[in-house]
C-alpha cells in the first residue's frame, strides 16, 4: 500500500530489521484505531515485530498461532501466522515473508479477531 499525503511516514527497516506493512485496508484501519487508543504499547510492538518478529521470550504477549490459524497465504505463498498482544484485547496478527524481511499485518484491533471466536 504506497502512502498518500496525510499519511504517517514510518523509517525504513535497517540492518536485520524486517518491514511491517499492512496486508489490506482493514489492517491499515486497525491500525490507526490502536494508535489512537494505545500508542505506546503500539509502538513498543512495532519495535519488537521489527526486530524480532519471532521472540519467544514473552510467549503471553507475542507468539506464533496454533493450529489451522499457525499459517495464512499472501501473494500466493503460505506464510507463518503471529500474535503480538498490545493490550488486554487489542491483537496484531501479522505474516512472516523471510525472502522480503516483511511482516505482512493482516489484522490490527482493539479487540480479539473474529478468527478466534
Amino acid at each position: 500500500m504506497s502512502p498518500k499525503r496525510g499519511d504517517r511516514a514510518a523509517p525504513p527497516p535497517s540492518g536485520d530489521e524486517y518491514d511491517l506493512r499492512c496486508a489490506t485496508t482493514e489492517a491499515a484501519d486497525g491500525w490507526e484505531h490502536l494508535a489512537r487508543q494505545a500508542a505506546g504499547n503500539l509502538r513498543r510492538a512495532f519495535e519488537r515485530i521489527r526486530a524480532t518478529p519471532r521472540a519467544a521470550d514473552r510467549p503471553d504477549r507475542q507468539h506464533r498461532l496454533k493450529g489451522k490459524l499457525g499459517t495464512g497465504v499472501f501473494k500466493g505463498q503460505e506464510l507463518e501466522r503471529w500474535q503480538y498482544e498490545v493490550t488486554g484485547a487489542g491483537r496484531i496478527w501479522y505474516l512472516l515473508d523471510d525472502a522480503d524481511r516483511t511482516a505482512w499485518i493482516t489484522y490490527a484491533g482493539t479487540g480479539h479477531p473474529k478468527a478466534t471466536d
